[in-house]
């Protein structure tokens, strides 16, 4: 009953703030959360949240009622280097920083 997202394009600093609401809820209740949050990294989470209920369904015949989120963990992963010219030949970074989710539900 585990979900990974992999290399998001979203700073992990972002995520966590998100991941902080739902973490601990039930399965359900945080799929409505993540449904309607107007954040671009609450669609992220929702994909991986329904991955790995999904998963449970299929794999572990569960019932969506009986899940909630055990361990939802947000780390660091790649950060993509970019430069913005500037004057006098200079150059100021841009870092794209990524993330990855690993998502894991418990049996109430």
């Amino acid at each position: 009953m585990k979900a990974y997202g992999k290399n998001l394009r979203i700073s992990p600093k972002k995520l966590r703030v998100v991941a902080e609401v739902v973490r601990g809820n039930d399965a359900e209740e945080a799929l409505k959360f993540l449904k309607f949050a107007p954040k671009k990294w609450a669609d992220l989470l929702y994909k991986v949240l329904s991955s790995a209920v999904a998963n449970a369904v299929n794999n572990d015949s569960q019932k969506v009622e009986n899940l909630k989120i055990g361990t939802l963990i947000i780390s660091k992963w790649i950060v993509y280097k970019r430069w913005n010219p500037v004057s006098r030949g200079r150059m100021h970074p841009i870092l794209k920083r990524t993330s990855n989710v690993k998502l894991e539900l418990q049996v109430k």
